[in-house]
């Protein structure tokens, strides 16, 4: 029994506890599919903001040119109102020399008379009679076609201090009035033959060519001016036309503007 009390008496030793280590913190799982995402979007968001900007330039672009870009058909119309408010233009000019003799006879006496006549003859072009029909704009062809009327010969202006008269005389022009129907006749005849030399071939075909290059000049000096460029092609209503040649066919700007209204 006395075994059994000195056993019950004496404690076992304990084994001693280890003091425990702090466990290393575990990191947290790394959210790279919700940053990949965000930038994703940013970048959509971006990419859909500068398009807008530029969508919206070209637009305000197109709107400014549509509405600023120098218009050739109204340009065309200026310049043609300004052509008919000059009435009559006359870009040409020539000086023609006519030589004429006229003879009489009676009572068996003659006489003759010669007459040297200079004279000065003017080409003009009736721009009254140019209308809007006349004057067709080619976007196309960026061409700016106009028809004119036919060119008048307005005179002769005869320099009657140039005139020079030579004659026979004779007894017919001493004692009758055949001096006077010589100078009559001489006088009309000169006038004739200023005329008939006018208007040759070639004399019309100078004043057309000087007449075509000033109605250009009317028409393409504003549109250069404006930055547009255009070819101008200038016919007369009663100039030949070669088989192969054909008119503009392009609305008048007559037609033009008036769609406009």
């Amino acid at each position: 029994m006395a075994d059994d009390g000195t056993d019950r008496g004496m404690t076992e030793p304990s084994t001693p506890i280890a003091p425990a280590t702090p466990s290393a913190p575990v990191a947290a799982p790394a959210r790279s599919g919700g940053t990949g995402t965000f930038l994703i979007r940013a970048a959509g968001v971006i990419i859909f903001l500068v398009l807008a900007l530029l969508l919206g330039l070209w637009g305000v672009q197109r709107y400014v040119e549509e509405r600023l870009a120098p218009d050739p058909t109204t340009i065309a119309a200026s310049s043609l109102q300004g052509l008919r408010e000059q009435n009559r233009l006359s870009a040409f000019a020539a000086r023609y020399v006519a030589v004429v003799t006229s003879s009489q006879s009676q009572l068996g006496f003659s006489t003759q008379k010669t007459l040297i006549m200079p004279g000065t003859v003017r080409y003009e072009v009736d721009l009254g009679k140019l209308t809007a029909r006349d004057v067709a704009w080619n976007p196309e062809t960026r061409t700016l076609s106009v028809r004119l009327p036919p060119v008048e010969v307005d005179g002769p202006q005869v320099d009657l201090a140039a005139v020079r008269e030579y004659g026979s005389g004779g007894v017919l022009a001493t004692f009758t009035d055949a001096e006077k129907r010589l100078d009559a006749a001489n006088r009309a005849a000169g006038q004739a033959e200023l005329l008939r030399q006018a208007r040759e071939p070639m004399a019309l075909r100078l004043a057309r060519d000087a007449t075509r290059r000033a109605v250009e000049n009317n028409f393409g000096l504003p549109l250069r001016a404006a930055g547009v460029d255009a070819h101008i092609a200038v016919r007369f209503a009663d100039e030949p036309v070669a088989n192969d040649e054909k008119w503009d066919v392009s609305r008048s700007i007559e037609e033009v503007l008036s769609n406009r209204r």
